[in-house]
């Protein structure tokens, strides 16, 4: 739902061989682990764990390595903290893609992604003095730049509140995982 108005995304999937799974702070990290013991295990798809604060490991995963190809489905946890900032630990991920000097094409032919959002709306109500709108403005702002960076979207990005208790995670991992198995 965004502004009350139902989104239909039309993707088209395709044969997912590889899933890596980008984390950073100790929250999006847990998140991450339950992500990884419900995903499918057969003998063809592999699951890489990438740190977002390894710039390194999440570019050659993603842009250079023999992950970067259109069968490989990279799942961002992406947290929100205050004042529309992600965790110091995945700063380096989210100011890479930020950057206006990379192509159109950066991630066309290289992977599918989603976007799953971490926020605490209780943030917005203690401060006084924030430029922040919504709990999970970094998944919001990421899942964007993939996209307009020739990334292909799985599916509809996932955004939490630890207010409420983080009661979206679940059924977003549940979505997720039937969605995965339907590519394997």
């Amino acid at each position: 739902m965004e502004g009350g108005n139902t989104v239909v995304l039309r993707t088209m999937a395709s044969k997912i061989e590889d899933v890596v799974l980008l984390h950073g702070g100790d929250l999006s990290s847990d998140i991450a682990e339950q992500i990884e013991t419900k995903l499918p295990i057969n003998g063809t798809t592999h699951i890489h764990k990438v740190a977002m604060s390894k710039s390194k490991d999440f570019k050659t995963a993603l842009l250079e390595g023999p992950l970067a190809k259109p069968t490989t489905l990279a799942i961002f946890v992406a947290q929100t903290i205050e004042n529309e900032a992600p965790p110091e630990t995945a700063g380096a991920c989210i100011r890479f893609f930020k950057r206006k000097t990379h192509p159109e094409t950066l991630l066309s032919d290289k992977i599918q992604f989603v976007v799953l959002g971490l926020g605490d709306s209780n943030l917005l109500l203690d401060r006084q003095h924030t430029a922040a709108k919504d709990c999970n403005q970094v998944a919001q702002a990421l899942d964007a730049r993939l996209e307009s960076l020739g990334g292909k979207r799985f599916c509809q990005r996932g955004e939490c509140d630890e207010r409420t208790g983080l009661l979206e995670v679940e059924p977003f991992i549940d979505m997720l995982v039937e969605k995965i198995k339907e590519c394997l």
